[in-house]
């Protein structure tokens, strides 16, 4: 079925997955796990004497995290870049990616491993040649299967769809399993559940997916470890 998708295919031979074993993270390595990895992404406002920084090494030292994405509504670069210089020192310390969100020129500015798109596939291809055949480049494709499929043809090294159960937020519409099941069918670009995860949309959609993205789930609570500790669980079930 994978030869359906020659444009990827000829891209991508197999699973791609950020590597635990490489200490840089400039480059996706071939591995197989057997459950999806962590993908963070940071709260829109952080104070670093606060104590998400605590918490963030923590979850770091006793969980798998693939990747941190920087998703800040600042637009100070001075700022982005204060923020950014702690939280890259942090990441590569623990051996994990960071990438930042849209700012492809500041991803590369501030020695971050890459950068996330927001807005599908429309400057992927402008991302990659910016930043070069080792950056990371992932994007967002909500709930389209083309957009995702576009994407990936022009480069991206991960997609990701959402959010992965519903919210009054837009017009209400989420990314189903039946996508994440055909994604994985498919297509050789890895994928990441993103959004409004709950415990069913694990359930639902943790045997199809690639990465977990968690972001406001773990910032928004009193108690952010214990939280992923039980969401956690319920991949584990699976």
């Amino acid at each position: 079925m994978r030869d359906k998708e020659k444009g990827l295919q000829s891209s991508v031979a197999t699973k791609y997955l950020f590597s635990v074993e490489n200490p840089d993270k400039k480059a996706l390595k071939m591995t197989e796990i057997p459950a999806p990895r962590l993908y963070l992404i940071t709260p829109s406002h952080i104070d670093l004497d606060g104590a998400f920084m605590a918490h963030l090494s923590t979850i770091m030292d006793h969980h798998d995290i693939a990747c941190l994405r920087l998703s800040l509504e600042t637009q100070d670069e001075y700022q982005i870049g204060k923020i950014s210089d702690r939280l890259r020192e942090l990441c590569h310390t623990k051996d994990v990616a960071i990438v930042i969100e849209n700012h492809m020129i500041l991803a590369e500015k501030f020695g971050l491993d890459g950068v996330h798109l927001s807005d599908g596939a429309r400057h992927v291809a402008k991302a990659r040649k910016k930043l070069g055949s080792d950056a990371i480049v992932g994007c967002f494709c909500g709930a389209s299967r083309h957009a995702g499929m576009t994407a990936g043809e022009a480069g991206a090294d991960y997609i990701s769809f959402g959010p992965v159960s519903g919210t009054e937020l837009n017009d209400g519409s989420f990314a189903q399993p039946e996508l994440f099941d055909w994604w994985s069918q498919m297509i050789e670009v890895p994928v990441i559940a993103e959004g409004a995860v709950t415990p069913k949309a694990l359930a639902d959609v943790g045997g199809y997916v690639d990465f977990i993205a968690l972001g406001q789930e773990l910032w928004t609570v009193d108690d952010p470890i214990a939280h992923l500790s039980d969401l956690l669980k319920q991949i584990s079930a699976e």
